[in-house]
């Protein structure tokens, strides 16, 4: 509902503003500022700083009637409190004169600082504050240049208090703002910061153990006004303004976010381009000015000395550096040489950590070679997406009160944290959130209903969803419990629905059929073909959404049976022995292997030809988000050794087998896919790099008030739309889960943990206190049959070989399963069971 408008007056100038906008809120709309530290416009108002005091003048009423007194010219009577009042706590009102900058005001102002300045440590040559220090600017505008306090009084506290492994806390700094007391508990849900102590022994602690817990800490030193909150990667590292700048985009998951790279000259790198810091870029439609402390710590891996630099070829079974015309004709030849055995074709496998252009030319060339691409992924539904995902203009901070989300099979808070937080925030303005998981997760905190089921059985739950609405006899096997039943009812009315949708505890041919559930669901209820309806997938990249857009398919069968019908595979982007370690004896064998990457991965390590890439920070290209959000991403630093962008080295081997590519730059690539993949017509990247006014402003001249989050002047990117439209007929189809036979032992499940032992997050050293180890989850009474305790070894075959592992106890692991984090050191694909006996 749209609100009434207040037309009021402040320094003279007239604004019209909503009813309930705050006055410090309405004088920025009107370009004047009025100095805060306390208030942050993503926070709820405490007015504990008073730093925004102004005097406001009511219009003087008769009170016997209400009526306006007017002077003797006939104008409106306007009275002065006799007291300055906080412009962060009050709301507007009507007719109301507000004076920022009178002379009462600036001599309010004034005192403010002096007070905070008493036993501010004068340091901001040293600080990591300065040049981006609301303080030491308002200081310079608003202070009074001397203090009457003595300094025998200043106070003198710990000036490095680790909060956490993470963030570091200066006591001395901190002007007791609450900024980063009240985001933990507002705004993310994690309430592990908070005050001891009172007066001026009041003290920032932390009560978590490990101090600090939690997934968006970093986002505390961004809000921070002073210098007292500094995370452990940029400390002492450099000072604002030596810094480049370049956006990019997170490349850790689907949400998208939007980053700012921050760059310097270092002299321990040879003089080479560094990256200093990783900051939110403001898009408030995807990641708003927080990101989660994967984003920001994670990057170390695209700069690691362990980065593959020199192309190589294979030499007497050992791979050896050679340059890359060498490079090239060794894979031109062998490539010619394999397919012209005929024992078998080319396969092309691709992962979702390449960019658009990348995946196009990809693509073309093993299609101009007629062989199959393939795209590494475990969850199916990319297609659906392209069907029935969300609207343009979806943006999950407009949802509220009628509004209805369903997560299914996914763990968001350890997939996509901003999506996470983003739902969280929903539920506050009043959607109604189902969850329906295997176990409990966190989102299950915020959440209407939850609906609990059998691992492998997700699909049957959407399916009940399905049955609830259709009351169709074809589905009446899947019909629900009560709680399913007006879950499913609360949907069905809702005015706007969206669906998230993953991968825990399914197959590939289960998720499937959970996606098809799911946008059948969409459609018989007419949650589709319009803004903030529709379907999203939660995929373990940030990119894979682009593979499937620009025609990428999985093998449902699998890698193995890939590669056994194969003579000559070219990889890019993706590790599959790494996921699969029986495949290292198919590509072993006679498969000619072209392989380009990062780093020495086990399938490097089995190629006969081996290109090195270049990672985000040192190219330009696109990402398609979860949301199909297409964004640019912009190059930071100089490339490592003589590695090339992905789709160079496609061209460049292309060109080499004769085939004719001839793009002169990455924007030549997104013109061709804009001209050739269906929803992708119209886009540049001159398109992609427009932006508007966003609120609240953030950065440059609204550090005090916004944050040190970057301004976005490099663009917000362009949301495709579904090609399904409200009332179009249903052509989706449905497939029915087979009843499974139940297996002796226990059900291995893998699931997803932020902070796995990956190269792309092991890299950074200032993780790995946070970084988890390799063990199994049981629940107690399934060891109590096995006759185990909590950290006791097990051992169990998988894939042929023998694993031990330790065991952690948790009542929140279902009875009969037992999990096990991905990417830890044993890889798991799908449900797998396993018989588990204790080690003697």
């Amino acid at each position: 509902m749209t609100k009434a408008l207040v037309t009021l007056t402040i320094d003279g100038n007239e604004v019209s503003v909503p009813e309930g906008t705050l006055i410090v809120d309405a004088a920025k709309k009107v370009g004047i500022d009025i100095p805060v530290f306390c208030y942050h416009p993503k926070l709820e108002s405490v007015g504990m700083c008073r730093m925004c005091l102004v005097e406001i003048g009511r219009p003087a009423r008769d009170r016997s009637t209400g009526e306006p007194i007017l002077d003797e010219n006939g104008q409106q009577v306007i009275n002065f409190g006799p007291n300055l009042e906080t412009s962060c706590t009050t709301p507007v009102g009507e007719g109301w004169v507000i004076r920022v900058n009178s002379e009462k005001a600036l001599k309010g102002r004034k005192q403010i600082v002096e007070y905070l300045l008493t036993s501010h440590p004068l340091d901001c040559p040293i600080c990591d504050k300065g040049g981006e220090c609301p303080l030491q600017n308002q200081t310079m505008e608003h202070g009074p240049g001397t203090s009457r306090f003595l300094l025998d009084e200043k106070i003198h506290l710990e000036k490095h208090v680790p909060l956490g492994e993470l963030i570091f806390l200066d006591r001395e700094r901190c002007i007791q703002c609450a900024r980063c007391v009240r985001f933990q508990k507002e705004v993310v849900g994690d309430p592990v910061l908070g005050f001891t102590n009172r007066g001026r022994r009041l003290e920032i602690i932390t009560s978590s153990v490990p101090g600090f817990d939690s997934y968006f800490s970093g986002n505390t030193t961004d809000i921070c006004p002073v210098g007292a909150l500094t995370t452990a990667d940029f400390r002492f590292g450099a000072r604002p303004w030596e810094l480049n700048r370049s956006a990019s985009i997170c490349p850790h998951c689907p949400v998208g976010c939007n980053l700012t790279l921050n760059t310097r000259r270092e002299a321990r790198a040879a003089g080479r381009e560094v990256i200093k810091r990783v900051m939110p870029r403001q898009n408030e439609v995807v990641n708003e000015i927080w990101i989660c402390d994967k984003g920001r710590f994670a990057h170390h891996f695209a700069s690691s000395e362990e980065r593959l630099t020199k192309p190589m070829v294979r030499v007497n079974d050992e791979l050896v550096e050679v340059g890359w015309d060498e490079a090239l004709e060794r894979a031109a030849e062998g490539l010619k040489d394999a397919l012209n055995l005929s024992k078998g074709g080319l396969v092309g496998i691709a992962g979702g950590r390449a960019s658009n252009e990348d995946l196009f030319l990809f693509q073309r060339l093993i299609t101009e070679l007629d062989g199959q691409t393939v795209l590494d992924e475990d969850l199916a539904g990319g297609d659906l997406i392209g069907e029935y995902g969300v609207g343009r203009d979806t943006d999950l901070g407009e949802l509220g009160s009628g509004d209805v989300v369903l997560v299914i099979a996914s763990d968001l808070h350890e997939e996509a944290p901003i999506w996470w937080l983003r739902l969280k925030q929903a539920t506050e303005r009043g959607v109604q959130c189902i969850v329906a998981n295997a176990r409990p997760t966190r989102l299950e905190q915020y959440a209407s209903h939850i609906i609990r089921y059998p691992y492998k059985r997700a699909a049957h739950i959407a399916l009940g969803f399905l049955q609830a609405v259709t009351k169709g006899d074809d589905l009446t096997p899947f019909k629900g419990d009560r709680n399913l039943q007006k879950a499913a009812r609360l949907f069905e009315k809702a005015e706007n629905a969206i669906i998230f949708y993953g991968g825990e505890g399914l197959d590939y041919k289960g998720s499937e059929a959970l996606a098809q559930a799911c946008a059948r669901l969409l459609a018989v209820t007419g949650h589709v073909g319009r803004a903030n309806n529709g379907l999203i997938a939660v995929w373990s990249r940030a990119n894979t959404q682009g593979a499937w857009d620009i025609g990428l398919r999985p093998n449902p069968t699998g890698h193995i049976q890939t590669f056994e019908q194969a003579s000559v595979a070219y990889v890019m982007s993706s590790d599959p022995v790494a996921d699969d370690p029986s495949l290292e004896g198919i590509l072993g064998e006679d498969i000619f292997l072209i392989v380009q990457d990062l780093f020495m991965t086990p399938t490097v390590k089995l190629a006969d030809v081996v290109f090195p890439a270049r990672s985000f920070i040192e190219r330009e290209g696109t990402y398609t988000s979860g949301e199909r959000r297409v964004q640019r991403f912009y190059p930071a630093v100089l490339p490592l050794g003589e590695t090339k962008s992905d789709w160079r080295i496609v061209m460049s081997l292309a060109n080499a087998m004769g085939i004719e590519m001839d793009y002169p730059s990455a924007a030549a690539v997104m013109l061709e896919i804009a001209e050739n993949v269906a929803g992708y017509e119209g886009l540049s990247y001159q398109a992609l790099s427009r932006v508007e006014s966003q609120w609240p402003h953030v950065g440059g001249r609204n550090l005090a008030f916004g944050g040190t989050a970057f301004e976005n002047t490099q663009g917000l990117g362009i949301q495709i739309g579904p090609t399904m439209m409200p009332d179009e007929p249903i052509e989706t189809a449905l497939t029915i889960p087979a009843e499974e036979p139940e297996e002796e032992g226990l059900l291995l499940i893998p699931i997803t943990r932020l902070y796995d032992q990956s190269i792309t997050v092991h890299s950074s050293k200032i993780l790995h206190p946070r970084l988890d180890v390799l063990h199994l989850e049981l629940n107690p009474k399934d060891a109590n049959l096995l006759g185990v305790g909590d950290g006791a070894e097990v051992k169990f075959r998988l894939n042929g070989r023998s694993v031990q592992l330790p065991i952690r106890l948790l009542e929140s692991v279902p009875e009969g399963v037992a999990l096990v984090p991905r990417n830890l050191g044993v890889q798991v694909v799908k449900p797998t069971p396993i018989l588990i006996v204790p080690v003697e």
